[in-house]
């Protein structure tokens, strides 16, 4: 057995490497919820709580007082807060003002945050300020510590840069200030991210399964590989977005600028894998979903390179991509909506999963415009809801493509052989034509043909001119057939068997050749009959003492074409070897009779009853 098919053996027990796959991931989920349950991050932090109170204004507007649940927006102008820092118990008691020297927590979405205390030097926390370099933009946590108890009203100005994506950057200020004790305060973030960190890691693991499938089924040429390549490409991609949007996120990785660029790849891959899967299902308006799907993947290049080429933040380039994507979702629906009609029940299921997910990412673009929420909060669920979806189909095409696959490198490798033996057969076919050519003018019969030439011009001029002529078709004949493959006209081979009968009866003039055709409306190989007649004058007629006759028959029954060459010579024992070199031919033309046409040639025979050759050529298979 070669190593292909032992592999072959091991596909066809595809439910076996789909249950291999199922464990795998049922083992990472054991592992990830056993960690949780084990951790000590898993109890949280009972630490004071620390509210603002006071008052708000944007830009050089009006004051306002600050009020729980009230949204301050934060791309309308800079926003100014003033007033003091209030302790409080866990349960919601005040305690008193903030304490001197106590580190206070902020939270900063892409924004700057300068703290003004009395007469005392601002303290300035500006990661999005071109000072600190454009690779500075993110999302943090910062500590400062009051040089006095917070009795007097202070200002916190804060400065958003950007006009798009950060809606609720003050609200997440306000209600993120914190007393930071080292450890208590990070075990209590981490714990707040750590459901949605694990949820993040656990699809990135499924997605490393689904590109290890996917590549596997490459590297065995298996069909349907690349729909798992999108698959898995896509849940890495959602896997990154839930691990990088975490609130945690700056605990565990510390680089505030990469963890913007992973959040933005991961939700620009995500979309562009979805437009790409789409496009794999659509049938009837393939073409425009190809076209709009590869000028979103070309306008994602450009988001790309922009910050790299020009001084433009990568995050200011996600409302453009949010438009630009917009509009390839506004697309794709439509071409959704066009299949959906004329698909069967299944490709509907699939079609209306993918409608979902396009306008789940326009409900959050909305929301995060209006800043009713952001991070992609209805993506994550409808994605978390069609997960299970996209691995029921996964599962399902692994192993009927596997199967496929194998199917098809059976029929692959018994083409092959279909085609080795074709040449074969080829290179016989073109050695049994040489050879016949070769047989047929042995020097003797052009000695003999040129010697009755000779005596014939003295003679009789006519005949010796009829005689040329003939000889010279006949050589044509043999020559010009010589490179035949495919097979000839009847009409064609009895013209060639009339040449050689008319050279043979001027030097046999007492012999009789009869033809009876009964029909010629039929293909068979060149040089077949021909040689058949000639081995009946030949051997046959020759050792008689004179005369003898040839009937050249053709016939046809329901299911065959016929030829029938009939001697009254010397005949002989069919039960004795043949000898091929006075037989001309024999072996050649019953192979070229196979292998052209499928036909058959019988020989009968017995000393001094003479011979009979017929030819049987099969109706189907020279339609």
């Amino acid at each position: 057995m070669s190593i292909f098919q032992k592999r072959l053996k091991v596909l066809r027990n595809a439910p076996v490497q789909v249950s291999c796959v199922l464990f795998l991931i049922a083992a990472a989920v054991a592992l990830l919820w056993f960690n949780s349950i084990n951790s000590v991050q898993a109890v949280s932090a009972t630490t004071a709580q620390v509210r603002f109170v006071g008052d708000y204004r944007i830009g050089i507007g009006e004051w306002q007082p600050i009020t729980e649940d009230e949204h301050i927006s934060s791309t309308k102008g800079d926003v100014t807060l003033r007033g003091i820092f209030q302790v409080y118990t866990p349960d919601g008691e005040y305690i008193s003002p903030l304490w001197a020297n106590v580190p206070i927590a902020f939270f900063t979405d892409h924004i700057s945050v300068t703290i003004h205390e009395g007469d005392k030097p601002p303290y300035i926390f500006d990661h999005e300020n071109p000072l600190y370099g454009i690779s500075a933009c993110g999302v943090d946590w910062t500590a400062h510590a009051l040089s006095e108890d917070n009795t007097e009203p202070i200002e916190i100005l804060i400065h958003n840069p950007h006009h798009f994506g950060n809606e609720n950057a003050v609200d997440d200020l306000i209600s993120g200030f914190s007393i930071w004790h080292n450890i208590d305060f990070e075990k209590n973030q981490l714990d707040r991210g750590k459901i949605q960190r694990n949820i993040g890691l656990f699809f990135m693991i499924v997605s490393l399964c689904l590109l290890g499938t996917a590549m596997f089924c490459t590297l065995l040429h298996i069909a349907n590989s690349r729909i798992i390549w999108t698959i898995g490409a896509a849940i890495l991609s959602a896997g990154g977005y839930w691990t990088y949007y975490a609130p945690d996120v700056s605990f565990w990785s510390d680089s505030v600028a990469n963890n913007t660029t992973f959040l933005g790849f991961s939700m620009m891959f995500y979309m562009l894998f979805v437009c790409i899967l789409i496009t794999h299902f659509l049938e009837n308006t393939k073409w425009i979903s190809e076209i709009i799907t590869l000028a979103a993947g070309f306008l994602d290049i450009m988001y790309f390179l922009l910050p790299i080429l020009t001084g433009i933040l990568f995050y200011d380039t996600w409302w453009i991509w949010i438009i630009t994507q917009t509009i390839t979702n506004v697309v794709l629906l439509y071409c959704l909506l066009r299949d959906f009609g004329a698909a069967n029940n299944e490709n509907r299921f699939v079609y209306g999963g993918m409608a979902l997910l396009l306008i789940a990412f326009e409900a959050d673009a909305i929301a995060t415009l209006l800043g009713y929420w952001q991070g992609g909060f209805i993506s994550k669920h409808v994605f978390a809801l069609l997960f299970a979806a996209a691995l029921f189909i996964v599962l399902r095409i692994i192993p009927s493509s596997i199967n496929a696959a194998s199917k098809a490198k059976e029929l692959e490798l018994q083409r092959s052989r279909l085609e080795a033996e074709k040449s074969i057969l080829e290179a016989e076919l073109k050695e049994s034509r040489i050879s016949i050519m070769l047989s047929q003018i042995q020097p003797h019969f052009i000695y003999n043909t040129l010697g009755t030439i000779e005596r014939m011009c003295l003679k009789d001029s006519k005949k010796a001119f009829e005689l040329v002529r003939n000889f010279s078709l006949y050589l044509r004949g043999n020559f010009s057939k010589l490179g035949s493959v495919t097979p000839i006209r009847f009409t064609d081979e009895i013209q060639h068997v009339e040449h050689y009968v008319n050279i043979e009866k001027v030097r046999f003039p007492d012999m009789c050749i009869e033809y009876s055709l009964e029909t010629t409306d039929f293909v068979l190989p060149a040089l077949t009959v021909q040689p058949l007649v000639e081995n009946a004058i030949k051997p046959g007629l020759m050792r008689l003492e004179k005369g003898g006759s040839v009937i050249i028959r053709t016939y046809e029954t329901q299911t065959h074409f016929c030829v029938e060459v009939k001697d009254d010579g010397v005949g002989f024992d069919t039960n004795l070897p043949v000898d091929e070199k006075k037989h001309v031919g024999i072996h050649n033309i019953r192979g070229r009779l196979k292998a052209m046409v499928n036909g058959e040639l019988n020989i009968e025979s017995a000393p001094g009853a003479g011979t009979k050759a017929t030819i049987m050529i099969p109706k189907e298979d020279i339609a």
